[in-house]
């Protein structure tokens, strides 16, 4: 027996996966054979997962508008990170594996078997709901968990982030379709895969099941993959830039301290030009004492503070080289990734309207009529190639 494997991303509905209310396309007779993993309210869990680093990034804060009060709300309205992502698996579909047939208790019993590993191969993916589903057509699982990596430089040591949590997990992106995200799922699938094996299912592969769609479905398919895949990489970029501007004003900060440590110093400088830190004109009669106690004393004081303020001016000059030198870095590399995210966003500004477009003719003239003028105007055009190279080969 061979079945297929269906990977989505969810829209993360922890209320409808848990039923707290039922869709038209739920039978809730059947209610009482879902299973329900876990369940937590997602702020419980960024207070059990976040909250003693936020303690400490807050502590270190010397500027009210740097201090974060609640993370959840800061990440929830970031467009760089989500507070949670989705997960959605299952095995075969509603014709092959139906919730109500005994194929589909055996899709149960894997799903079930594959979720019980889940969370020790994904230690950085903080699962709160998990639910399987059996009031539906075909059974599947809904996993909904947090992304977070510990270690931090930048920002709370402990934080929310989908890249480097699957980095920490050894996922690590390459190409514009093999991305972290991509590679997890594939790793995912095949855990799946290796469950159904001890249950005497085998895996059936559809990595070519575009060839069954239209040519105009095939190529809409690739554009939208295309699509997302650049906005996945100007999500990724805009991190960077994040992360850049930031040392800016890390940068700016300690200049800022710096300048005021300077005028502090001046002010010192000038309070050594007062008549106290001055030598006494030396009396006639002096005795040793005094002259210890009203010159020596005097000298060596003045020593002291004259090393004290060339160490603390030599630190201050080190430390101005130092973020001036980081300050012109960021700058500079922020401008290279703002032009870099321009572009990518006027290319996928650029590439959006041709799946409209399609939307538009394919329902104008119908999907066969759409096909077809495709078909032979692909046909046109690989005989015009075929021409053009003759003519080229005549002409030699």
């Amino acid at each position: 027996m061979q079945r297929t494997i269906s990977a989505m991303v969810g829209k993360g509905s922890v209320n409808h996966n848990s039923r707290k209310f039922h869709a038209k396309n739920t039978d809730p007779n059947r209610t009482e054979n879902n299973i329900e993993y876990c369940n937590e309210p997602i702020r419980e869990v960024y207070h059990k997962l976040f909250d003693e680093a936020l303690k400490q990034y807050n502590e270190k804060q010397t500027r009210a508008d740097r201090v974060i009060p609640d993370y959840y709300e800061k990440i929830r309205s970031s467009k760089q990170e989500k507070p949670f992502h989705e997960l959605i698996l299952q095995i075969g579909d509603k014709d092959n594996m139906n919730a109500t047939t005994e194929d589909g208790a055996r899709a149960k019993e894997i799903l079930d078997e594959y979720y019980r590993g889940f969370q020790a191969r994904n230690p950085n993916l903080y699962v709160f709901s998990a639910h399987l589903h059996m009031d539906e057509a075909t059974p599947h699982l809904h996993i909904d968990f947090v992304p977070f990596t510990t270690g931090s430089t930048r920002g709370l040591g402990t934080r929310v982030s989908l890249k480097k949590a699957l980095a920490v997990q050894g996922f690590e992106g390459g190409t514009r379709g093999d991305t972290e995200w991509n590679q997890w799922v594939q790793s995912e699938k095949e855990q799946l895969a290796a469950t159904m094996v001890r249950h005497g299912i085998d895996w059936q592969h559809k990595g070519t099941h575009e060839k069954h769609l239209s040519v105009l479905d095939y190529e809409k398919q690739q554009r939208a993959k295309e699509i997302e895949e650049m906005k996945s990489q100007t999500q990724e970029m805009k991190l960077t830039l994040e992360g850049f501007q930031n040392a800016v004003s890390v940068a700016e900060e300690k200049l800022k301290d710096l300048q005021e440590d300077s005028v502090d110093l001046a002010k010192q400088i000038e309070e050594y030009n007062q008549p106290g830190w001055m030598l006494p004109q030396p009396q006639r009669f002096m005795s040793a004492k005094a002259f210890r106690d009203q010159i020596i004393g005097l000298f060596n004081k003045m020593r002291a503070t004259m090393l004290k303020a060339l160490s603390k001016c030599y630190e201050y000059a080190r430390e101005y080289t130092l973020a001036k030198r980081d300050l012109d870095k960021a700058y500079y590399t922020v401008l290279y990734q703002q032009d870099t995210i321009k572009e990518q966003e006027e290319q996928i500004e650029q590439m959006a309207p041709d799946a409209k477009r399609y939307r538009i003719l394919r329902k104008f003239l119908g999907p066969n009529s759409t096909d077809e003028l495709l078909r032979q105007a692909q046909q046109k055009e690989t005989q015009n190639q075929r021409s053009r190279s003759r003519g080229r080969y005549e002409e030699r």
